[in-house]
Order: structure tokens, then C-alpha cells, then sequence
């Protein structure tokens, strides 16, 4: 047991290692200030089910964008939609596409269903960009896609904040999380030349690259999906670390619990199907951003290679962890350290450091989470995650320091 238990904190140290040298590049960041003039035709897409309570905001908050009004134009795919969503889009100004399938459900069916229409209508566009309809965006968004278009990017991924982090101990867990990847997960990956992680909305895709490949994402991480598919055809998801998306995350435990599990089965399907081919094809090629690629798929199996590392030390018992224990308090103490420092680069206001402390409870959940996505990776049935919270953009928390505070909101 304890060649086990060795065994499985060597496998962890190597891949914590690993994670620890690429979050070293987060500490590096080229500001763009220079945006190129608007010139990239977009088609905003919204992917929406059952979303009256938030959509409305998103499409007002979308109409103010800095950006020509004719080179734009916003699309709500109202994807089996009982309630008035599709109504209320309408009356707001975006242009509705109304798909019912009671059969293929989820939003990579959606999105599916929605690229072919606007690819039918006889509207040139350069790229398409993707949000949720819980969503608000930052003004100059759509300038910095633009931007990156036009310096020749084909994806590109904008950066994850949250809408609602104050409202309850999960809320402040999931945004710490956020920030800590941001800055020392997307942007170190950015400055290294590998690919980014899509996250499945405030993705910019370019036309070109939909109608070569195809979107044809139907897995319940159609972002994920699709992120491997383009590194196989040796397609960079890039990074712009200034144009924000705010996003309303779960209030409870259990709601953040059926995300992640939806989350992990997608994550853990994925990886099975591409994973060692992507791993090889690296491997063969000497493509290293294909070789981390595939080492990002290792995740799932990550926090659970962490649960039964808990275990069998709970077998042996504490002598192991006691023969060093100033190792363990050292390292305990040197995350929170390290965190820290994410969050200073950040510039988050001062109250916002204690709620790391929720982070290590709400990350221990991811355990189980892994574990249970594994055993129901086959499963692909879609569950909707309520969204109620309506919050205009100019009400946005402010939970940055005053010198950068207009990089974080859309006010």
C-alpha cells in the first residue's frame, strides 16, 4: 500500500509541477493598448433555453458595445424555449432563430443549428462571437476581437469574470478559481505560444475556420470538443485578457455540483476519444502545444488521482504525513502565498483575498465531482443551469482597484 501511495504522490508532484512552471509565465503581461480600426463584420450569437429572466440585459448591454453598429449584428438561437425568450429578444432588437428538437438537446446542437442559418442568409461575416444569455460584456470587446482578427488569430478566447461574486461563499470560491486560472493558466498558455482553454462563451470563431472544419460539437463540453479538434489540425486557441465576459455562476453547492458534473462527463468523454491520439500526434510531430493539449485532458483524472491519494493515506495513516509535516504546512501555506500574488497582479481590492480561504473547501468538491463525470462519461443528456440574477452592466460589483478598474467593467 505504500508503494501505492508513493506512487500516486510521485504521478501528482510531476503533473503540479508541471502546472507551477507554466503558471510562471502568468507573471508576464503585454499590454495591447493599440486597437486596429473596426473592420471585421461579426455575428454575435447568443445560445439560449428558456432565458427570460437575464436575455433582455444582454442585449441592451450588447446594442451599447464601442463598436459600428453596421458591422455587427446580434443573433438569439431560442433552442427549445417554452418561456418568452425568444419574445423578449425580439422586442430587444436581435434577430431570433427559433430551433425545437427534443432529441438533440444542448447548446453545441444549438449552436449547430444557428451557424447554418447564418451561414444560409447571405450575409458575409468574418467571425462569429459566442456568449450565454446569463452574460454581460465589456464595451470594447468586440474592438479587441477585432483587433485580434485582424493580427490573423482564427480563435480566439475572452477572459472569464463573474457577475455575481458576492452573493454567497460558492460565488467568491468559483471567482477566485476564475482569476487564478485567467492569469496564471489562459494568459501564461498565451504567452508561451500554446493554446488557450475555450470556455464556452466569449469565444470568437473565425468563418473560415467553421466552414473548413465544420462546428459539428455535440459533446456536453462543446468548447472543450472543439478547442482539441482545432489543435489537431494544428489551430491555437489565442487569449485577450481584456475583453471581458461577466458571468453568473451557481448560488448553492448542489447547482455548482450539476455543472461540474456536466462539466467532468464531457471533460471525461473528450478526453477519451481524443486524448492519447492528440498525445502521440505531439509526440510524433514535436508539436508541443498538441502534447500539453493532451496533458489539459489529464484534469479529470487529476483530482481523481488526488482522492485516492487522500485514501490510502487514510489506510496507512498519519506516519507518512508526519515524518515531514513542515512539508505539508510549507506547501498549504506557499498556495495561499502564491494565489495571492494572482490576485495582486489582478488588482483586486483588499476584501476580495479572504475569500481564498473558501477556495481550498469549494476545490476538495471537485473530487468527487471527477470521480462521478468518469463513471456517467457516456451519459450525454443536457441539464439546463437556471440563471435568475438580471443585473445591469453599469451595476456591475466592482471588485477591482481604482487604477484598473475601467479594464473590469462595461460602465
Amino acid at each position: 500500500m505504500e508503494v501505492i501511495s508513493y506512487t500516486i504522490q510521485a504521478v501528482l508532484t510531476v503533473f503540479t509541477f508541471y502546472c507551477f512552471v507554466i503558471s510562471l509565465f502568468g507573471f508576464y503581461r503585454k499590454h495591447e493598448d493599440c486597437l486596429l480600426p473596426p473592420s471585421s463584420r461579426l455575428a454575435v450569437v447568443v445560445a439560449a433555453h428558456n432565458e427570460e429572466r437575464v436575455i433582455g440585459e444582454l442585449i441592451r448591454n450588447l446594442h451599447g458595445l464601442n463598436y459600428p453598429k453596421d458591422l455587427y449584428d446580434i443573433y438569439v438561437v431560442a433552442d427549445n424555449c417554452i418561456d418568452d425568450t425568444a419574445k423578449i429578444a425580439a422586442e430587444r432588437g436581435a434577430l431570433v432563430i427559433e430551433r425545437f428538437n427534443n432529441v438533440e438537446k444542448g447548446k453545441g446542437y444549438a449552436l449547430e443549428y444557428a451557424f447554418n442559418e447564418i451561414f444560409n442568409s447571405g450575409i458575409e461575416y468574418d467571425a462569429v462571437v459566442v456568449f450565454d444569455a446569463d452574460n454581460l460584456v465589456s464595451k470594447d470587446f468586440l474592438m479587441i476581437m477585432n483587433t485580434h482578427l485582424l493580427k490573423g488569430e482564427k480563435i480566439i478566447q475572452g477572459y472569464l469574470d463573474t457577475k455575481n461574486a458576492e452573493d454567497t461563499w460558492i460565488t467568491k470560491a468559483i471567482y477566485i478559481c476564475y482569476i487564478i486560472t485567467n492569469r496564471f493558466l489562459q494568459l501564461a498558455k498565451y504567452n508561451l505560444g500554446l493554446t488557450c482553454a475555450l470556455g464556452g462563451t466569449g469565444m470568437c470563431l473565425s468563418v473560415d475556420v467553421l466552414k473548413k472544419y465544420g462546428w459539428g460539437m455535440t459533446s456536453l463540453t462543446e468548447d472543450l470538443e472543439f478547442q482539441t479538434k482545432a489543435l489537431m489540425n494544428n489551430l491555437k486557441v489565442t487569449w485577450a485578457h481584456d475583453a471581458r465576459i461577466y458571468d453568473e455562476k451557481p448560488l448553492t453547492l448542489m447547482q455548482s455540483w450539476r455543472q461540474r458534473k456536466r462539466w467532468m462527463q464531457g471533460h471525461c468523454n473528450v478526453a477519451g476519444r481524443y486524448m492519447f491520439k492528440l498525445l502521440w500526434e505531439g509526440i510524433t510531430n514535436k508539436n508541443f502545444a498538441m502534447v500539453d493539449g493532451a496533458l489539459y485532458l489529464v484534469q479529470p483524472f487529476f483530482w481523481m488521482f488526488t482522492g485516492l491519494g487522500m485514501i490510502t493515506n487514510i489506510i496507512i495513516g498519519p506516519e507518512i504525513l508526519m515524518e515531514n509535516p513542515q512539508w505539508a504546512v510549507l506547501g498549504f501555506f506557499a498556495q495561499f502565498f502564491y494565489f495571492s500574488l494572482g490576485l495582486a497582479m489582478e488588482r483586486v481590492r483588499p476584501k476580495v483575498y479572504w475569500w481564498l480561504f473558501f477556495y481550498p473547501i469549494f476545490a476538495i468538491t471537485w473530487i468527487p465531482v471527477a470521480y462521478i463525470g468518469f463513471a456517467m462519461r457516456k451519459n450525454k443528456e443536457w441539464n439546463h443551469t437556471l440563471h435568475i440574477r438580471d443585473i445591469k452592466h453599469e451595476n456591475l460589483q466592482n471588485l477591482y482597484l481604482p487604477a484598473k478598474a475601467d479594464d473590469r467593467r462595461t460602465s
